[in-house]
Parts: structure tokens; sequence; C-alpha cells
């Protein structure tokens, strides 16, 4: 693996020419996970996944975009919510670029609903115009996990904001940042329609929080990123072998 940030260009340029041209981008957001979690959670995350990806592929880690669309988080202080528009095109951007530069393949791990259309809409961009392959996961297999570890019941099949699962993960890669004292379950009555239209999420919980975090581990954490990154990895080595067929 080699950490964009960390490199000089001729230290990209010699990676490139002994190594598959893949590039890892991980997205996050800036929004609440309640009193006991960091505001940069979904960020910590999606970088966490992208890392232990980017080692088993050998790949180009990017840095993280710290920023995502997640105004249903506005009411709550601290969060930073940017446009739809604007994460699709950073994303299409930072696509364009890697593409002249000559890689073979953007793979996006992305740590936030609300990202997960615009992204899309960059991914479609780029295949519209026949350009680099661009692949967004948004954690294959995380429920699946979830439903293996969780002791406490989902808020909503499959919801994961502020509960056991994040919180379990943040114990994982940064255990200084979990205010264990203020773990606090919610479980808020959700609207008939939830998930299926747009809504705000903070007029739901006051707390910011959707589940039960009292039970995390930082070992559950542990499986939890293990599965994600490994059913990420099936998923990129998928498409490369469709991309490269064997002559």
């Amino acid at each position: 693996m080699l950490e964009l940030s960390r490199a000089s260009w001729t230290d990209v340029a010699a990676h490139l020419e002994s190594h598959p041209a893949i590039a890892v981008l991980p997205v996050g957001a800036l929004e609440q996970h309640g009193p006991h979690l960091p505001l940069s959670t979904d960020t910590l995350q999606a970088d966490a996944v992208a890392r232990r990806l980017a080692e088993r592929l050998d790949a180009v880690l990017l840095p993280a975009l710290p920023f995502g669309n997640t105004w249903s988080n506005d009411a709550l202080p601290g969060t930073v919510s940017i446009s739809a528009d604007t994460v699709t095109a950073f994303a299409a951007d930072v696509a364009a670029s890697l593409e002249r530069a000559g890689y073979a393949l953007l793979v996006i791990v992305n740590g936030d609903f609300g990202n997960r259309l615009p992204l899309q809409r960059a991914a479609e961009q780029s295949a519209a115009r026949d350009g680099m392959p661009v692949l967004v996961l948004d954690y294959p297999g995380l429920v699946e996990i979830g439903d293996e570890v969780k002791d406490s019941p989902w808020a909503a099949p499959g919801l994961c904001h502020a509960d056991e699962i994040e919180t379990s993960m943040i114990l994982a890669v940064a255990p200084e940042l979990v205010h264990r004292d203020r773990m606090q379950p919610a479980y808020p009555e959700l609207p008939a329609d939830f998930g299926l239209r747009q809504m705000a999420l903070a007029p739901l919980s006051p707390s910011g929080v959707f589940g039960d975090p009292r039970p995390a581990t930082a070992e559950k954490g542990e499986r939890i990123i293990d599965h994600v990154v490994v059913q990420s990895e099936l998923i990129v080595r998928r498409v490369l072998a469709a991309l490269h067929p064997a002559s």
C-alpha cells in the first residue's frame, strides 16, 4: 500500500510502475453521533476500512474526505453538511484527475448514508463518458456481521447511528474518543414510512442515538471492520476480473 498523503511524486511513479493502478478513497462526514462519539465517526470508520482494503489490494490510499451530505443531522450542533452536488463534483473531479494520471480503478469507501446517491452519480458520470471505472462500496456485509455480533436490538432494520455497531468500530480504531460515561440507549418511535423517504433524523432522537451503544466492545469493532474489508475485497476483485478477463 502507498499512502498518497505521505508519498512524493517519485514514490507514486515507482508504485504505479510495479503495482495495479488502483486508488482507494474514504469518504466520511462531520455529523453528530450522540453524546458519546466524535463528530468524525463516519470518517474514522471509512478511513479504517479503506486503509485495510488498500493494504490487501496493495493499492494507493487517498486522504479521507471529512465532509458529506448530512443535512438530516443539521439540527444538532457540530454537524457540517455539504450538498449532494458538491459530493458528486468532488468525487467526479478526483476520478478524472486519477484517470489522467493513469489509474485503472477508483474504489470509494463510503462511510455515510447521505453520500450514497451522490457518489453513485459520480460513478455514473465516469461510466457515461467511458472513463475510468469508479466503484462505490457502502460497507458490504455490515448488516450480516451486525446480526452476528450485536447484543442489542436494531432501532430499525440495518440502521447504524451511534449504536452498538458504530460505537464498537470507534472503540476499535480510536478508543480515546469514546465517552463511555455518556452512553445511553435510545429507541425512538419511528414513522411508518421511515427509510422510504428523506427525513431529518434530529427530531426523531433528541440525543442523536438510534439503538443501544452500551454493549459495544473493541473486539466487536474489529470483527465488524474485518468482515466489511473481506467482503469489500471480494467485490473489488470480481470487478477487476471482469475488467481484465484472463486471455
